[in-house]
This record gives structure tokens, C-alpha cells and sequence, in this order.
């Protein structure tokens, strides 16, 4: 049995393509750039063996075809999304099989970010696109918060072993928005010394794990009881349920 690895491929400003590899393949996950992939194959001597699209925005999507022109390999991507080059399209609970890296991926519905986004999962990771990340979660495009808020605790309920593979850096700005809510949580501030760190070293802040998450990430944390207070003072009325504060610091978030 071959060990596979998971490489964060840099595309973009912050974007990751991450890349699960043996020693003689590797898949791509959602590749918005062509070259990058191209070079880090050549530089271990891989051959492409699938793509894996959680969702149709450009940034994820646009090397697709040039992957396909250099290798033609299955394409598997959300049912409920027109993304042209799609080979295999998946919806909830639907399985990938990736035999040449002895990989099994469970499909979850989690719309929200987008209309028929998608996340890949098996017994030690999850790739979530933009729907969850670290201290954070994605813009609310094309859903409702109701849906985004039911996608990310979708994931959460994953084992809390769960590594978390999102498809940005956006950690660090993500912890100061998390602490404008809860200036004093010392976990969030640890946190924040570890990113910084690493970011200065020019490492990825990613993976981190679902139960990482449950602890930091003020979107998982809504019945907590200052997520609560943040948001009802945010909003200068009386919320009633963990939707409404979701909501709440969600559309605080995005002015933030």
C-alpha cells in the first residue's frame, strides 16, 4: 500500500490547490491554475490521475482544461453546478474511488457559498473548498444562512480527528475578525501567535482539524454564550436562534 501526502500548491494570491500523492500519482483538488500543478508533477515525476471540483467559481475551476489537455483523467464535480469538462458528476453520498492511491471519498452536500457545492471526505480528511475555514467560514453567494449554517455543522460533524483542507489562506484574517468578537479568548490568541509564525516562515497556516475548529472558530460557536452576547450587541436586538446569530456575524464578517 502506497502512503499518500497532501501538498498545499499555491495558485493565485491565497488560493491552495491541494494535491494528495503516492509515489507514482497524485490528484488535484480544485486546480484555478494549470501551472503550478504542471510543475510540481514534473518536480516528483507524478502522472495526474484525477480532479476533484467542490465548486464552479473561476478560481477553482480554471485549470481544469489544460490539466485535461496534458492528461485526460476523470473530472468528478457537483451534480447541481454547470461546470463544463466534468466527467463524473456527485451529490450527497456518493463515492470516489481513486484506485492508483488506494483512496475512498464519501461526497457531502454543503450548499451555501454556492448552490451545489461540494465537500470530499474519508476517515482522516475532508476537503471543504469554501465552505468551512480555519476560524471562518465562506461568503454566503448563492444559499441562505440557514443552508451555510447547516453545511458547516454538516462538517463539524465529522470525527474531530477530520483534518480540514479549505482552499484559502485566510486564517489569520480570520482569527481578528474571531477576536473582535472575543478579545480576551486565549485560545484564539495562542492561535494567532502560532499563524503568525508560520505565515512569517512562508508556511501554510492548513491543515487544521474539526476539533481544532469547534474550539476557535466563532461559526461552529454559536450557542456559545459570548458568540451570543457579540451578536446580540451586534445586531442591537434580541436573537433567538443559533441561525440568527450565524446570520448576524456572518453579515458582520463580511463588512469586517
Amino acid at each position: 500500500m502506497n502512503k499518500t501526502q497532501v501538498y498545499p500548491v499555491k495558485a493565485f494570491q491565497d488560493n491552495y490547490i491541494w494535491t494528495i500523492y503516492n509515489e507514482t500519482h497524485a490528484v488535484v483538488v480544485d486546480p484555478g491554475e494549470s501551472e503550478p500543478v504542471l510543475d510540481f508533477l514534473r518536480s516528483k515525476n507524478l502522472k495526474l490521475a484525477a480532479i476533484l471540483i467542490t465548486h464552479h467559481h473561476f478560481d477553482h475551476v480554471s485549470g481544469i482544461e489544460k490539466l485535461v489537455d496534458h492528461s485526460n483523467v476523470p473530472v468528478y464535480g457537483p451534480k447541481n453546478e454547470n461546470i463544463p469538462l466534468i466527467t463524473h458528476t456527485l451529490v450527497e453520498d456518493d463515492t470516489v474511488d481513486l484506485e492508483l492511491l488506494n483512496l475512498k471519498y464519501t461526497i457531502l452536500d454543503i450548499p451555501g457559498h454556492t448552490s451545489g457545492h461540494i465537500a470530499y471526505a474519508d476517515n482522516q480528511n475532508v476537503f471543504c473548498g469554501d465552505t468551512l475555514f480555519s476560524c471562518g467560514c465562506g461568503r454566503i453567494f448563492e444559499g441562505t444562512p440557514q443552508q451555510m449554517f447547516e453545511s458547516i455543522g454538516k462538517l463539524a460533524s465529522l470525527p474531530d480527528s477530520t483534518k480540514v483542507y479549505c482552499t484559502h489562506e485566510y486564517t489569520l484574517s480570520n482569527i481578528k475578525f474571531a477576536l473582535a468578537l472575543e478579545p480576551e479568548n486565549p485560545d484564539l490568541l495562542e492561535y494567532e501567535r502560532e499563524v503568525k509564525l508560520k505565515v512569517f516562515k512562508g508556511q501554510s497556516s492548513l491543515p487544521s482539524t474539526i476539533g481544532f475548529e469547534k474550539i476557535v472558530n466563532p461559526f461552529l460557536r454559536c450557542a456559545d454564550l459570548a458568540i451570543a452576547s457579540a451578536a446580540k450587541k451586534r445586531a442591537q436586538k434580541v436573537l433567538t436562534n443559533e441561525v440568527e446569530i450565524f446570520t448576524t456575524i456572518r453579515e458582520w464578517k463580511n463588512t469586517f
